[in-house]
């Protein structure tokens, strides 16, 4: 089936990829395979993109509708750039851009997000690193490449889905550990990669996002080794920047098609702050620092910060005309078009969304580039200057009107607790002696997993090992697994048999 000759197509474990029954010819199709048959992947459709959905019924998107979105978008910008003879040479050069492969790690790339949306995945990641003593905490990102190298359990041993090297590459949009690897190692750059900032409360532990837990270290250089001396060690490789730029159109479109039709998005609150700016525009950049500070829910307030947050981070692409361009654009596609009608559910509202998302995504995709010699803060692949404004001004709205709102916060700052005091509470059966029989099979083999990982066997080590088992455990749940195991370790559910135990 594979051709041993193609690095890129090597597996880790590739003797034993005849026990899975692959029905695809070609490696990276049987890849996609892999992936969409896991249970973890079935699990995304219970996982909170923004709201939970629990919560928001079928109007909107959660961590699954979200995957394949991205793959569709992603598959769509591979077979655009592999079908135009301008970056043919180049992409070959780099080492290989295969709608395949881009398909199969956008289809991958959530699968470890855990519940509670990116809520989770900060409260777990401060649990792992002073709770648990995890040094590596928790990285959604890290923990997706975790499940398909190590604890997606198939046939008779734990090796993962065992993807080929190129679709493991792919999903790497941070292909460093937390602080090992490569050496020098990005959080150290000044200015560093996108996400390899260490975290604000740990200055001096390493980036703050990453792709593989040092566990994983191994797994990770076998798979970028086709692309030695193709790619800097700390860049993404073209196929994991096209996955990376898809995710990012699609958050930027469907995260503000979701909340116009429930209705949070409104057109006079939007509107005034685009307005504001645009108006004021002169003033606001003459503003001091402490002025803007001062006056944080100011209509136009926030665009401004939007613009010279983008100058201090991105003065690569940054440019206050291209970003002007972008707030007008946005206003009249997004205040005059999409939000000038309430969604009410009829034929007619549906297809205006449908129509805003078309047009966003095809401008989108049109616009993108492949540069053979990226900035340190970009990868190969990159959206035109002005659609790169346009995406930054999207993901604003968003923030301020959806993510900022007290009501959001107030049910996030509940799910924060739940998942806290689920943590301690696996912990501490963990912990008792009298249980061990009794412990959830699946949390006795990421136990087992965990110290087989760890060496030599030390009280620290067994203290890890019970950390990262129950951070797997935990990562792996659904919403309302989550909700529902809590309100059993509590006390508060009245039902012996719950969906809590299905991973």
């Amino acid at each position: 089936m594979e051709k041993p000759a193609d690095p890129r197509s090597r597996r880790r474990f590739g003797s034993r990829t005849g026990t899975l029954d692959d029905l695809a010819a070609s490696p990276y199709r049987a890849d996609r395979d892999r992936i969409v048959g896991s249970p973890f992947f079935a699990r995304l459709a219970g996982v909170t993109q923004v709201i939970s959905p629990g919560g928001s019924g079928l109007l909107v998107h959660n961590r699954l509708t979200h995957s394949l979105k991205v793959a569709q978008v992603g598959r769509a910008v591979a077979e655009r750039l592999a079908g135009d003879e301008r970056y043919r040479d180049l992409l070959e050069k780099l080492g290989g851009c295969d709608p395949d492969v881009v398909e199969a790690a956008a289809l991958a790339h959530d699968l470890g997000h855990p519940p509670f949306g990116h809520l989770g995945e900060y409260v777990l990641d401060r649990l792992a690193r002073q709770r648990l003593g995890l040094p590596d905490g928790f990285e959604g990102n890290a923990q997706s490449y975790r499940i398909v190298t190590s604890t997606e359990i198939r046939g008779a041993a734990t090796i993962g889905l065992d993807l080929t090297a190129a679709v493991r590459a792919a999903m790497l949009k941070y292909p460093w550990t937390r602080s090992g690897y490569p050496d020098p190692h990005p959080s150290r750059f000044d200015p560093p990669p996108r996400g390899a900032t260490p975290p604000p409360d740990e200055p001096g532990s390493g980036a703050a996002k990453f792709g593989a837990y040092g566990t994983e270290e191994a797994d990770l250089r076998q798979a970028r080794e086709p692309f030695a001396g193709r790619i800097t060690d700390w860049q993404q490789t073209v196929e994991a920047s096209i996955m990376d730029t898809a995710d990012d159109i699609a958050y930027a479109i469907h995260d503000l098609e979701d909340f116009h039709r429930v209705g949070v998005l409104q057109q006079g609150a939007v509107g005034a702050e685009l307005l504001a700016w645009q108006r004021e525009r002169g003033l606001f950049q003459r503003l001091t620092e402490p002025a803007l500070r001062e006056a944080p829910r100011r209509p136009g307030a926030s665009i401004e910060r939007l613009r010279r947050q983008l100058h201090r981070k991105d003065g690569w692409i940054s440019d206050d005309d291209a970003f002007a361009a972008a707030v007008e654009h946005v206003r009249v596609e997004l205040v005059d078009g999409l939000l000038a009608a309430p969604f009410d559910g009829s034929i007619e509202s549906e297809q205006r969304v449908a129509g805003f998302s078309a047009r966003w995504t095809r401008r989108f995709v049109e616009a993108i580039t492949v540069e053979p010699q990226p900035t340190v803060r970009s990868g190969h692949v990159l959206l035109g200057v002005a659609q790169w404004h346009e995406v930054q001004v999207l993901k604003l709205v968003h923030h301020r009107f959806v993510l900022a709102r007290p009501d959001l916060a107030l049910h996030q700052r509940g799910q924060a607790r739940a998942l806290a005091t689920l943590v301690e509470a696996l912990l501490e059966w963990l912990l008792d002696p009298t249980e061990e029989a009794r412990l959830p099979q699946r949390l006795h083999d990421l136990v087992e997993l965990a110290e087989a990982e760890l060496h030599p066997r030390t009280p620290e080590r067994d203290a890890r090992a019970r950390g990262r088992a129950i951070v797997d455990f935990v990562a792996a749940l659904t919403d309302g697994q989550a909700v529902a195991l809590l309100d059993a370790l509590s006390g508060r559910s009245g039902q012996l048999w719950t969906d809590a135990f299905v991973l």
